[in-house]
């Protein structure tokens, strides 16, 4: 299992891209990183999580 965010998740041999949809998120208003790595936006659907994997994803929200 990945750690996403704290947690634990079955996500092992789906792209990144497909879990962050399935999520719902807004993919134009995160950042993601990877194994302590940031990742660019036009990569989530490159990359294929594993069972090792720990992902921190942060949403960026406006207001004033």
């Amino acid at each position: 299992m990945a750690t996403i965010n704290g947690k634990e998740v079955l996500v092992a041999g789906r792209t990144l891209l497909d879990y962050l949809e399935s999520e719902g998120f807004d993919t134009n208003r995160l950042a993601v990183e990877l194994n302590g790595v940031i990742l660019k936006r036009g990569s989530y659907g490159d990359y294929v999580l594993n069972e090792y994997d720990k992902v921190e994803i942060v949403c960026f929200v406006g207001g004033g």
